[in-house]
């Protein structure tokens, strides 16, 4: 008898040639569903699946392949007469090429609108069944899960080398195939419940999945991108991301494929310009951010994108040569001469105007990335980093500040115009890496001390980058003071305010050099470390 394969593919792409190929070397096409019609509709013989079983489509179309004359055919091994004489008790022909690949699970559920119950419909049952039987029985089966498999299985026929190291690799690519999309669905899941969604049939969420029982982190991301190289040119390095959520969604619009250190920095950047809003105009005020090796070196708001943009690079124009920028709102003419004259690696933004664009287009190797802000919203508010044998897990340091829970701690009161500052510097100081300390005036930064091993030795770098603009501006840190030595290194400096977390036991020693040497300070009862 002839040989049989079936196809039941949601993904039609190249689907009619590799049928035309499998018909050249003389097998039988067995379908179903769209499958099926596609072929006919291309005037190829194909036999419907409810033919072959002699069971029709039910349930709305959820069960069509669950049928022994399905995966017995696959199952069989052709070197068990026990099994050969299973399938001629049942009349069960067999099955030799399985093309089977699944419902765009991942596709539908990257709109954050989808329903529940189109999701729920768009999880597929007899796909993944029969990749994993004919995955499975590998000896015997080759599984195609990807129309990219197709023209290299049908030059194998061709050559007739269809032998049991490329039915193994198939059976890898499959079993990788199914494990990326059960987690996908786990992963949609798990995110809904904890949004607090309620289930299609009105059910609460489950509460207790044991008691207090933490459950094991399962992480599936297809591979965006083969870097050129890791931190350094000696360490290798791959992308892997989802293609609708966060980095993955933004688009480039030129330049160089992105770096190892470039999706770093990228990061930072964001993060930081996304504490005065992201996108919508009428929710963000005009911010610009330079990034130098994860560390934010000019920071500014201004009255519009271009002016946030130049007051962040004349914050510190030595440190942003071969930086990374980030802007919150669209780059237009004017922000583009800004960006137009300056060595940079990256910006991000928005949008870009055709006119930005334009200009920016002679700098080759400048990257452009264009990141709506949907993408952020789609992302995993997980934040994941390895350690020698595993991983560690967090949540974002990305909520929104609270003003209302400061609490002024010196005699002397800030002013209106402290106050706005001081709340700037803290947007700022929480993305430095600890020891972390901000220097701030009428929304721009004016020097940054980050990554020392001690907070003066920090506060002395962002004084000396302020020089004599830092009399009257204010300063904050990322943790608080266990000594009153930065509060009078800022008092030396002409520092007006200063802003920390409080929580020391000698926070009453940093007051009262406050209260000797005329500052502000305020406590916000929250640090915020980055390490």
């Amino acid at each position: 008898m002839a040989p049989t394969a079936l196809l039941s593919v949601s993904d039609k792409q190249q689907l009619v040639p590799l049928a035309e190929g499998l018909l050249r070397h003389g097998y039988r096409l067995l379908s179903s569903g769209g499958t099926a019609a596609s072929l006919a509709a291309a005037g190829l013989p194909v036999t419907k699946v409810a033919d072959h079983t002699g069971a029709p489509e039910i349930l709305g179309g959820r069960v069509k392949t669950l049928h022994p004359r399905i995966h017995g055919g696959i199952l069989a091994s052709r070197a068990d007469p026990a099994h050969a004489a299973d399938l001629q008790a049942q009349g069960i022909d067999l099955i030799d090429v399985v093309v089977v690949n699944l419902y765009p699970f991942r596709q539908v559920v990257a709109d954050p609108a989808v329903s529940w119950q189109t999701a729920v419909e768009t999880i597929d049952i007899g796909g993944p069944a029969m990749v994993r039987a004919a995955a499975k029985n590998h000896a015997d089966v080759a599984v195609l899960t990807d129309p990219d498999q197709y023209d290299g299985f049908l030059a194998a026929l061709d050559g007739g080398r269809v032998d049991a190291d490329l039915r193994r690799q198939l059976a890898l690519a499959a079993f990788r195939h199914t494990a990326d999309y059960d987690a996908a669905i786990a992963t949609w899941l798990a995110g809904r419940i904890e949004a607090g969604d309620a289930l299609a049939a009105g059910e609460a969420a489950a509460e207790a999945v044991g008691t207090g029982a933490v459950a094991p982190l399962k992480l599936e991301l297809p591979a965006r991108q083969s870097l050129r190289y890791g931190e350094n040119p000696h360490q290798s390095a791959t992308w892997y991301g989802e293609a609708a959520a966060g980095w993955g969604a933004a688009e480039q619009l030129q330049g160089k494929e992105l770096s190892y250190n470039n999706l770093i920095d990228l990061e930072a950047a964001l993060a930081t310009v996304r504490e005065f809003g992201y996108g919508e105009a009428s929710a963000s005020q005009p911010a610009a951010v330079v990034i130098k090796h994860t560390n934010p070196c000019g920071v500014a708001t201004g009255a519009s994108t271009a002016a946030a943009l130049l007051r962040a690079l004349d914050a510190d124009r030595v440190s942003a040569f071969g930086g990374i920028v980030a802007l919150n709102g669209p780059v237009d003419a004017e922000a583009a001469e800004h960006l137009a004259g300056l060595f940079l690696e990256c910006v991000v933004a928005p949008a870009f105007s055709a006119e930005a664009r334009q200009r920016l287009a002679t700098k080759t190797n400048l990257r452009l990335l264009e990141l709506p802000a949907v993408a952020i919203g789609r992302a995993q508010r997980r934040q994941l980093r390895s350690v020698l044998g595993g991983v560690l897990v967090q949540e974002l340091d990305d909520q929104p500040i609270d003003p209302a829970s400061w609490q002024v701690v010196s005699q002397r009161q800030p002013t209106e115009q402290e106050l706005a500052d001081l709340r700037f510097a803290w947007q700022v100081v929480r993305h430095g890496r600890s020891n972390a300390i901000a220097v701030a005036a009428g929304g721009q930064t004016l020097g940054i001390g980050a990554g020392q091993t001690n907070r003066v030795g920090s506060a002395q770098l962002a004084l000396a980058a302020a020089g004599e603009r830092a009399r009257g501006a204010v300063l904050a840190s990322d943790g608080f003071f266990p000594f009153d030595d930065t509060v009078k290194l800022a008092a030396s400096h002409g520092i007006a305010a200063v802003i920390h977390p409080g929580g020391s036991v000698r926070d009453a020693d940093s007051i009262a050099a406050c209260d000797q040497l005329g500052l502000a300070m305020l406590v916000t009862g929250r640090r915020h470390f980055l390490h």
